[in-house]
């Protein structure tokens, strides 16, 4: 099989949670552990950092790699989902796997892959550390997909353990409350492994004590400890957090690497340079200004829509689009009513259809139009705006990546 075929058959073959939702969420890590088993055991093989939380996770984990890549580090990223390209997903120094690299693994692995049901994702898992050991790269920041406890990159013993923040995502995997949800993510917290938590309210810091005291596990709360602000190229006020939660965990790192100040701020400035990190709070025009984000449930997107009203603007479009599980009860009531809405469907099997999103959003007094597209809903938005106006483009990973 050549690349195109390669990626057709680990997308159509096996299930994949972006793709079909519960059918592909495994409830154990067996098949991981199979497959490392498989593989030579590579996730012992390289020194890692854990990054877990319901928001944050991508551009955390993209910080501290690029911060440690500026301090002169070989730095893996694992990263998901993907915007553009499944290579995204795997990076050196920036730099995507090569298409080579993962014909010539899937080739060599698909019998094992078929006889054991492995899913996208635990492929995926067994791929990246198989490539980060054979490049010898010096450290893998490896993002957690969705929970913690029951993720597949939950095989790892890593330096430091890092939580971000704790919201109601993924309810129908990860439990309905937020002591559940935190519960699932402290998953990741290992014996006597140091851990930083980004955010914490009341009722997740209990949990959080509770296991890292369970596991003799140091615990840093970033926000607590944190008085610095440094500067970034990602914008996005709720980075503000995230940054924090990076100078902490980089700091616990420092028995281990070799950061200095000019190294950290000289990282945080760079992400996008340094990582390839797309989609947050992403300007991709300007007169009328364009924002794509990522952000996707209640708690990333009140943060987003706090910063859309300090944006200067004559009139606000939205462009958006979700997947068929979200919970749009919880969502929609934050969009302001004084804006012009353009609905599609997301082109993925778990798209939410724009005519239910349409009648949902009425419900809320957010009037728009339905288009056949993401693309063709941005070019409508595009078309009626002025150059003062400002244009959202979001609700979901998969809306952004039709228009970036």
């Amino acid at each position: 099989m050549n690349y195109q075929q390669t990626l057709d058959w680990l997308f159509a073959q096996l299930p994949m949670y972006q793709q079909q939702g519960a059918s592909a969420y495994r409830k154990d890590l067996v098949n991981t552990i199979l497959l490392t088993n498989h593989l030579g055991n590579p996730e012992l093989k390289v020194k890692t950092i854990h990054v877990a939380g319901t928001n944050g996770k991508g551009s955390t984990s993209s910080m501290i790699a690029s911060v440690l890549q500026e301090a002169g580090y070989k730095v893996g990223l694992y990263t998901s989902p993907h915007l553009k390209d499944f290579r995204e997903r795997i990076k050196i120094n920036g730099i995507e796997i090569s298409e080579d690299f993962v014909v010539d693994f899937v080739a060599k692995n698909k019998a094992f892959f078929e006889e054991n049901n492995l899913s996208f994702f635990e492929m995926t898992v067994g791929l990246a550390f198989d490539y980060f050991v054979k490049q010898e790269i010096d450290v893998a920041i490896i993002e957690v997909g969705m929970g913690g406890r029951l993720d597949s990159t939950n095989i790892i013993t890593p330096l430091v353990s890092v939580i971000t923040n704790i919201g109601l995502d993924h309810i129908q995997f990860l439990g309905n409350t937020i002591e559940a949800i935190a519960s699932e993510k402290a998953g990741i917290i290992k014996p006597n492994i140091p851990v930083v938590i980004g955010e914490y309210t009341n009722q997740t810091k209990d949990v959080f004590l509770a296991k890292s005291k369970d596991c003799r596990s140091d615990i840093y709360f970033a926000s607590d400890l944190i008085t610095n602000d440094y500067p970034s190229d990602l914008l996005g006020d709720y980075q503000q957090h995230n940054k924090k939660t990076v100078v902490q965990t980089i700091e616990v790192l420092k028995p281990y690497f070799s950061v200095s100040e000019e190294n950290l701020k000289n990282g945080l400035l760079n992400v996008v340079k340094n990582t390839g990190l797309l989609g947050r709070w992403q300007q991709i025009k300007s007169n009328p200004k364009v924002i794509c984000d990522t952000a996707h449930n209640s708690h990333g997107l009140k943060i987003v829509l706090n910063q859309i009203e300090k944006e200067k603007f004559g009139n606000l479009f939205f462009v958006l689009g979700f997947v068929n599980d979200k919970d749009l009860d919880d969502v929609l009531p934050l969009f302001p009513k004084k804006a012009n809405y353009f609905f599609s469907k997301p082109n993925i099997f778990r798209g939410l259809e724009a005519k239910i999103l349409q009648e949902k959003a009425a419900e809320f007094g957010l009037i728009g139009n339905i288009y056949n597209s993401v693309s063709e809903a941005y070019q409508e938005a595009l078309r009626l705006s002025m150059q003062d106006d400002f244009i959202y483009i979001g609700g979901s990973t998969f809306v952004v990546a039709e228009i970036l």
